[in-house]
């Protein structure tokens, strides 16, 4: 039974790279407006849990739960099954296998209101800044070939709504200026912020932001840590982080989620996960507290 006041129930969730188990039996939810954050050292299972929860894997077993709108989304069912030889046989399970490969993952993650950043900056470097932020709206646009030839009132009515949320997403993020500009162009820092921008075109109720704040300076990191509150007060997202800047988490976290060797070992405020002896000894150190 799903809690009402989770946007995200996770249970059970294993996943395997061959013998290694990157992540073992996972249990923890993410509450519906909350700043979570998920922390833990290198190779603690962070990304991949990422990676399963937008997509880019399907794990091995357990589910993955996505409260939206009244109904509930089995994330782990949705992706489907990887195509394998056996499944060649059975015409039914190719049909849905080949599905996935074509249509799934990440795009079906989105279309239910999953959107992420990465932990090295992935944007379309040899394209516009607003043109990365209209591609991210692909599933909102008029996609019949035959308007878009005749350019009918209707598409270019949703293709002037999709540019004003570009524009509004860019002044969000202070990017107005840069808007014609390519996105490889961008110093580092508003590459980041493009990111996010281009991650929130897509009105997500569950932003995932992969080490948000790596490679920014202090400042930098300030301005971050004011927009990703802004995000949550303002907007009303419910924000799910990795990152490694205890500052930033402990400053903004509404709960803390601590994985090692891809179990979860501590979960709370960020004051009973300072003080927990497991996180001090697999994480945090004893001069952090």
């Amino acid at each position: 039974m799903m809690n009402k006041e989770a946007i995200l129930s996770v249970h059970n969730l294993t996943m395997r790279f061959g013998g290694i188990k990157a992540l073992q039996g996972v249990n923890f939810s993410v509450k519906r407006g909350s700043i979570t954050a998920l922390i833990g050292p290198n190779g603690a299972g962070k990304t991949t849990l990422f990676n399963c929860l937008t997509g880019f894997y399907r794990a091995q077993s357990g589910e993955l739960l996505l409260q939206n709108q009244g109904s509930i989304v089995n994330i782990h069912k949705i992706l489907g099954q990887s195509l394998r030889l056996k499944h060649f046989a059975h015409p039914i399970q190719f049909l849905e296998c080949l599905y996935y490969k074509m249509f799934g993952g990440s795009h079906l993650c989105a279309r239910n209101g999953i959107t992420r950043t990465f932990q090295n900056i992935r944007l379309f470097r040899d394209m516009t800044v607003i043109e990365n932020l209209l591609v991210a709206q692909y599933q909102f646009a008029n996609k019949n070939l035959l308007s878009g030839l005749l350019n009918t009132k209707n598409y270019s009515t949703i293709e002037n709504k999709l540019v004003a949320n570009a524009f509004v997403w860019l002044d969000k993020f202070n990017l107005t200026d840069d808007a014609n500009r390519l996105a490889g162009e961008l110093a580092y820092g508003k590459q980041r912020h493009l990111e996010i921008a281009r991650a929130m075109c897509a009105n997500p109720i569950l932003l995932c932001l992969d080490e948000p704040a790596a490679g920014l300076n202090p400042v930098e990191t300030f301005e971050l840590r004011n927009i990703i509150v802004s995000l949550q007060n303002e907007h009303h997202v419910t924000i799910l982080l990795i990152e490694h800047d205890m500052s930033l988490v402990m400053n903004i976290s509404d709960h803390i989620i601590v994985l090692d060797h891809g179990e979860v070992i501590s979960a709370g405020n960020p004051m009973q996960v300072r003080n927990d002896k497991r996180v001090i000894e697999a994480y945090l150190g004893i001069d952090h507290v």
